[in-house]
């Protein structure tokens, strides 16, 4: 059901320093800033051959990543992030199979402008799973 690997998302307490680590010491290709104020996040990514690095750090208080950072004051990974050519069949198999859809279990458009879902981490070994649609 799942395809290759879109990203591995890892919050960072300062996105600017994040950037220029990925640009300036590993020589990567690394997007703007960008924030996204219908998910709480700023927005940096880091594209690599075969994926890529979604760096990510709270936009506001509210922020779904504010927590995590509080908790993990250096940052660190977050979620990984699987393509599927059908979010809807994806979902529907995986909540046959006893699996946990986070929020109303209905997608939700993600940063890459396409539908998106989070599986519970208690489901997927302890890591937070986001499924994208392709």
């Amino acid at each position: 059901m799942i395809g290759r690997l879109n990203h591995v998302a890892i919050v960072v307490p300062d996105i600017e320093a994040a950037a220029n680590l990925y640009r300036n010491t590993f020589g990567a290709t690394v997007s703007a800033a960008k924030d996204q104020p219908a998910h709480g996040v700023t927005t940096v990514f880091v594209r690599l051959d075969n994926t890529a690095i979604e760096l990510l750090h709270p936009l506001g208080e509210d922020s779904p990543v504010a927590r995590f950072l509080e908790r993990n004051p250096s940052g660190g990974v977050h979620h990984v992030c699987y393509e599927v050519e059908d979010i809807y069949a994806a979902r529907d198999k995986l909540k046959a199979d006893g699996m946990r859809v986070l929020g109303d279990g209905e997608p939700k458009i993600g940063a890459h402008d396409k539908p998106i879902l989070f599986l519970h981490p208690k489901d997927t070994n302890g890591t937070l799973v986001e499924l994208e649609q392709v």
